[in-house]
């Protein structure tokens, strides 16, 4: 008689293999890789706003938003900044080199709430990948929104992020995008400031507005307050965490944020279920 056997279920602190499909050089420190399953079988279905833990064989993993395409491609996009040893590692591979990949992880951005709303989506340096797929998202859908703000702001001009899609999200979908630089060079002619200076600059209505912000933790904190003080409610607004993330699952503890697991329970969450841990280094 034949023993049925069980279906293997994979374990999720397995490494999937992928392979590059691209090396994209965004900025001077800034590189995406696109990669696709080994097998050829078609990257795993996410959301905007998950992460995935990408390894670098033999040096260690890191975990990395998605930033593209559309959910429903072959492949999946990571845009890094090269800034330590993995993602140092990750940059050097070529084309058609594995990578390992678990994942997707965690909560999205809340395409289907804001269905019906004005949104505004608030960007600093490489926070604006993370919140790419949320923009291919709602303009699949364009119909199904009201007003689209992108507010994005880096310390120097050529630390932009996919500024050969702002022209077609400004023309072709009517998108509000609005641009600003900490330090600007004689060629920069547009706005010198903080990104929360551009809150004034866009039309929404603030009792009707979804928002996501992405960026560095003070970035995020005085959007908050730019929006709250214009009149956006407090559990209309979603950030998005990746502090301290290391197994992606909840086991290891290290991105414990209140109650919360920044990897099972974010890393994108509605401000005020979090605000009272906000901006608190020691949590």
């Amino acid at each position: 008689m034949a023993v049925k056997m069980d279906p293997i279920i994979q374990s999720p602190m397995t490494p999937q293999l992928y392979r590059v499909e691209k090396v994209i050089r965004e900025t001077h420190d800034t590189f995406s890789l696109r990669v696709i399953p080994k097998d050829d079988s078609g990257a795993r279905a996410f959301q905007p706003g998950q992460f995935n833990m990408l390894y670098a064989f033999g040096v260690g993993e890191v975990p990395i938003s998605i930033s593209g395409p559309k959910p429903s491609g072959r492949s999946m996009i990571h845009t890094i900044r090269d800034v330590g040893t993995v993602t140092h590692a990750l940059h050097g591979l070529k084309k058609d080199q594995t990578v390992g990949l678990r994942g997707p992880f965690g909560s999205a951005w809340p395409i289907e709430l804001a269905k019906g709303y004005d949104v505004v989506i608030m960007a600093g340096g490489i926070g604006l990948a993370p919140l790419r797929p949320a923009l291919y998202a709602l303009l699949e859908q364009r119909d199904q929104f009201g007003e689209l703000s992108l507010l994005y702001g880096t310390r120097k001009p050529e630390d932009l992020l996919f500024t050969e899609e702002f022209e077609e999200w400004r023309g072709k979908y009517g998108v509000q995008v609005k641009l600003t630089v900490d330090t600007a060079d004689s060629e920069w002619h547009g706005n010198v400031g903080v990104v929360n200076t551009l809150v004034q600059r866009v039309t929404f209505d603030p009792v009707n507005t979804i928002a996501m912000i992405c960026g560095p933790e003070v970035m995020m904190r005085f959007a908050v307050l730019e929006l709250k003080h214009c009149g956006v409610p407090e559990d209309q607004i979603f950030i998005t965490m990746e502090r301290n993330m290391k197994c992606a699952v909840g086991f290891c503890g290290h991105c414990q944020f209140g109650p919360a697991f920044i990897c099972k329970d974010g890393p994108v969450f509605r401000y005020d279920q979090v605000k009272q841990f906000f901006g608190i280094r020691e949590i």
